[in-house]
């Protein structure tokens, strides 16, 4: 293996390493969370002085957005994705034909090749978790950057259709907080739109 590959490779074990630390260290610990916040905040902690906190979101959507899509695109491999998903369909196609024609024979014969297909799942679970780890180094500061801002300013509200003028840290339903809710409508286009862009995760 030459040097550059090597490298490549100590790097990008060292970023899951830091995205498997954040994603769950988390989870666990306050002291983390608000380390994270203080640390964004000295690099996006300007943007709330000339925008408008919704815009900020918006802001922080977009760049979330587009990171987690050049994540995807490039540590995917959508072509297997494609595959498994024709054959998966194939398969119950088939099935379905062999239980209303009664063949027990060829119902046998695929059940086996859908107890194969159960052994590529966990390639496929890493495949989409290994993405997951990658988009947490820029996210999860992000959003740790957000909670914190947002609990030292209380009171900023924002007015939406419907609900009218609302606090941004209260809850729309059960654990769904406003700012939250705002944040994933503005991902989705975003997402999306970029995503088509760059040509991601096409299946068809």
């Amino acid at each position: 293996m030459s040097a550059s590959a090597n490298l490549t490779k100590s790097l990008d074990n060292a970023a899951l390493a830091i995205g498997f630390v954040l994603f769950f260290g988390i989870m666990i610990s306050g002291d983390l969370r608000h380390s994270l916040g203080v640390a964004m905040g000295h690099i996006v902690g300007w943007l709330p002085a000339i925008l408008p906190f919704h815009v900020v979101l918006f802001i922080l959507a977009a760049i979330t957005g587009l990171y987690a899509s050049l994540i995807q695109k490039y540590t995917m491999d959508w072509d297997f994705l494609k595959a498994q998903q024709e054959t998966m369909k194939r398969l119950q196609r088939d099935m379905k034909e062999a239980q209303l024609s009664g063949d027990q024979a060829r119902q046998q014969q695929l059940q086996t090749e859908q107890m194969k297909m159960v052994s590529e799942q966990g390639k496929m679970m890493q495949m989409q978790f290994k993405p997951m780890l990658y988009i947490g180094i820029v996210s999860i500061p992000l959003f740790m950057w957000a909670y914190l801002y947002i609990a030292q300013n209380p009171d900023l509200t924002m007015t939406f259709p419907f609900w009218g003028t609302q606090q941004i840290n209260a809850a729309v339903i059960g654990p769904v907080i406003y700012w939250f809710y705002w944040y994933f409508v503005c991902s989705l286009p975003v997402s999306q739109i970029i995503r088509k862009a760059l040509d991601i995760g096409s299946m068809s």
